[in-house]
């Protein structure tokens, strides 16, 4: 399985996206400061929103979508399943 998923700093805080296949796994690296630079550099920890794909090129594609999308658009994603912004991540790491 290939996950696609949005870490935030907070609510409306900065964001990021990548793609995996193991999102406790990179969730860990991120919060070590191992995962990317970005993430390291703007403190964006939170899970706020996971999508579950059986094929890498499908997950790599709806990544590769979702970062041409308008902030505005990725917020309303967010918050359609997750209003909350809770860390989604609870069980995972």
């Amino acid at each position: 399985m290939f996950y696609v998923y949005i870490l935030a700093s907070a609510r409306n805080g900065t964001l990021y996206i990548g793609v995996t296949n193991n999102v406790a796994k990179r969730l860990a690296l991120h919060r070590q400061g191992r995962g990317s630079e970005f993430v390291k550099q703007y403190s964006v920890h939170r899970l706020v929103h996971v999508e579950l794909y059986s094929r890498a090129e499908e997950a790599i594609q709806r990544e590769k979508q979702l970062k041409k999308w308008y902030r505005v658009w990725k917020i309303r994603l967010i918050e359609r399943d997750n209003p909350e912004w809770r860390d989604l991540s609870d069980g995972l790491v």
